[in-house]
């Protein structure tokens, strides 16, 4: 039971119609209204609005390739115990292509076998963050082999914003949009 339910598509006014209406092109079909997390925090609209060309730059417009930014996100996911944020970017890595043995194997972290150094890495980055809000200067250094000053910049800021995100969708107990699966 969610602690502030979706808002309802009968009281979606003006301001929240086209956006909430707007098909999302990294989600399978539908509208972005039809997704928990937007329709719940459309509760608070100026918010929401202020926040959404941010998340969207980072889940679209960044410099980081979709599959290392998947990386990233699911291992955040995964650290903050988000069903939600998992479900939703299984199914977002599936659609780019990752395979699903490599998607469950996030959850296993940087040390399970399979994983490339640099994979391994950005994995750790996130756990390093997750436990210390900073990157190690060992791992900083094995990043900085592979990303330029903007892919160093954006890691911190990804993982950053997508604890935010675990973080409201953790307490406002945002439940799983259907075909969602939750954390392994």
């Amino acid at each position: 039971m969610p602690r502030i339910p979706p808002l309802p598509e009968g009281e979606w006014d003006d301001d929240l119609r086209p956006i909430l209406e707007a098909a999302p092109r990294r989600l399978e079909g539908g509208r972005l209204g039809d997704n928990n997390i937007f329709s719940s925090l459309a509760r608070h609209k100026d918010l929401f609005r202020a926040w959404l060309p941010f998340g969207g730059y980072l889940l679209g417009g960044g410099t980081l390739p979709a599959r290392e930014r998947e990386l990233l996100i699911l291992r955040t996911g995964y650290n903050c115990g988000s069903s939600y944020e998992w479900g939703q970017h299984v199914r977002i890595a599936e659609a780019i292509g990752m395979d699903r043995a490599e998607v469950l194997r996030v959850a296993e972290g940087p040390d399970a076998e399979g994983w490339s150094a640099a994979d391994a890495t950005l994995l750790r980055a996130a756990d390093e963050l997750h436990e210390r809000s900073r990157i190690s200067d060992q791992t900083w250094a094995a990043l900085a082999e592979t990303y330029d000053e903007r892919g160093l910049i954006e890691i911190p800021m990804l993982v950053g914003h997508y604890h935010l995100v675990a973080y409201a969708l953790n307490s406002l107990e945002v439940e799983l949009d259907e075909g969602l699966e939750p954390l392994p």
